[in-house]
């Protein structure tokens, strides 16, 4: 704790009194400079699988469809019309930017976009979910069709691939380092391990991804006007910081990132649903957001948002209920002479063990004695993947498709088939499951899921946490960055620098 307290004094330090020093530290040549804590991994959308590559792609990719506010497709370059249950055509608007190689958006670049994923050749991890595409047929420079096989009601969501040249794919192109899309941003260059060098179409406006892990240094860089903006994977504290330093402006939007408690229901002891409603008891939720988070969320109590046209928002919160907890703990055969001792794993990022550590200590308070376990990311999430935990945590980012209850929740869908991590199995769920999927009346298919959100907050597969907020930290003369609840850096193809008043 006192070596966090340094750091983060030593990176208010640089500026106290230094306003002109500080000042020729700014870019000269007016490139926007974004920290990030990891560096992307693949500029290839049909590969990449961590999020800040995801995100990337976002700005260097033009997508047939887009998400509203309530997490439903709408058109991105592309109307779109279902004709019949089976059959989809795309017709690609006006005014789409060209291929950063010059080269126009023609339909074959979606349809050779599409059929790159569906072939195994590619390896790609849409090609499930995308796998319902019997056939696609261009019809025009501008028109294409998806024919399926059967009916697919939430097929429209899975269709948010960056498109790529036809000519390039054809040509085997190494996208993931040169990367060749119709976005809003284009590569410049990546010269090397942690800086990305991008420039917006239209203006011209040059913005590098610089990575820094640290987020003390983060900090410092920011406040030494090295950096011009931060978005989240910073602690509370350091956002509290940033706050208060005159020279930073810090903004803060609601998020839709959805963290939470995973339970192994192979094992004999969080197999039971008694133990498992009462770790949901033992913990302090809200205490945890109001003190550990300094208010930055609000609590979850399912995978979507009450906001989402999928989501419920009449389910009871489990209570901070000591007492039940221990009760519970009794009736699944637990007590003083028969502690229950349960392991808990998590990553090694400090933010997230201290998370632990609370959960842990709020937990010991009912008699559940845990062991924390941290590792590595990769290791983790191994050991997740391969059900090897008692208890864990994370957090789904950027989901908008129902279809996640499949993916996470159905008796068909564990691992490798799915993110059944947990081994949940209930006949129940999997019936609302499939019924919802085959339903083409989107108000039914609502009630369906709402339906299933209920029996998935009785059963506990997962504990639901809360969704952390979305945070900005920019230096004043930065302007136009819009935060996106789903995390996302799209606000980068508005961002500006603006005279000082």
């Amino acid at each position: 704790m006192h070596r966090r307290r340094f750091l983060i004094a030593l990176a208010g330090a640089p500026c106290a009194g230094l306003a002109a020093g500080c000042a020729r530290r700014e870019s000269a040549a007016g490139a926007l400079r974004f920290a990030v804590a990891t560096e992307p991994r693949n500029l290839d959308p049909r590969l990449a699988t961590d999020a800040l590559s995801e995100r990337v792609n976002r700005l260097l990719y033009a997508r047939l469809v887009e998400f509203d506010a309530r997490g439903r497709p709408v058109p991105g370059v592309a109307d779109l019309e279902q004709r019949t249950p089976t059959h989809w055509r795309f017709r690609l608007r006006d005014g789409i930017a060209p291929f950063g190689n010059g080269e126009p958006v023609r339909a074959r670049d979606v349809a050779a976009t599409y059929a790159s994923v569906l072939d195994p050749a590619t390896a790609s991890h849409h090609r499930a979910v995308l796998s319902v595409i019997e056939r696609v047929r261009v019809l025009d420079d501008r028109t294409l069709e998806f024919q399926l096989p059967e009916p697919v009601p939430l097929f429209a969501y899975h269709l948010g691939i960056g498109i790529q040249p036809a000519r390039l794919i054809e040509a085997g192109h190494a996208f993931q380092r040169e990367p060749v899309g119709s976005g809003p941003l284009r590569l410049v260059d990546w010269p090397e391990p942690g800086r990305l060098r991008l420039a917006r179409r239209g203006d011209g406006q040059r913005i590098e991804l610089v990575t820094v892990k640290d987020p003390n240094v983060r900090v410092m860089k920011l406040l030494r006007g090295e950096v011009q903006l931060l978005q989240n994977d910073l602690p509370p504290e350091l956002v509290g910081y940033l706050s208060q330093q005159p020279q930073v402006r810090v903004a803060r939007a609601a998020g839709v990132n959805f963290s939470y408690l995973g339970f192994n229901l192979s094992d004999p002891a969080t197999g039971q649903l008694a133990v498992r409603r009462a770790v949901a008891h033992a913990v302090d939720r809200a205490a945890i957001l109001k003190f550990l988070f300094r208010g930055n969320g609000r609590l979850a109590e399912a995978l979507f948002p009450p906001e989402h046209w999928a989501g419920a928002d009449d389910l009871q919160p489990y209570a901070f209920d000591p007492a039940l907890a221990r009760r519970l703990l009794n009736e699944a055969g637990y007590g003083p002479e028969r502690p229950l001792r349960l392991s808990y794993k998590t990553s090694s990022d400090p933010f997230r063990l201290r998370l632990a550590t609370v959960i842990q200590a709020q937990l010991a308070a009912v008699g559940i004695d845990v062991r924390v376990q941290s590792y590595d990311w990769g290791t983790f999430f191994g050991d997740v993947k391969a059900g090897r935990f008692q208890l864990y945590s994370l957090t789904w980012v950027g989901v908008q498709s129902p279809d996640i209850f499949r993916y996470a929740f159905h008796s068909a869908s564990l691992p490798p088939d799915g993110a059944n991590r947990g081994r949940y199995r209930s006949a129940a769920a999997d019936r609302l499951i499939d019924r919802a999927a085959a339903t083409m009346d989107p108000v039914r298919q609502a009630v369906l899921y709402r339906e299933l959100e209920h029996l998935l907050h009785r059963d506990l597969p997962y504990l639901p946490l809360w969704f952390e907020d979305q945070v900005l930290a920019t230096r004043q003369g930065i302007a136009g960055y819009r935060l996106a609840p789903d995390g996302h850096y799209d606000g980068l193809a508005t961002v500006t620098r603006v005279a000082a008043a």
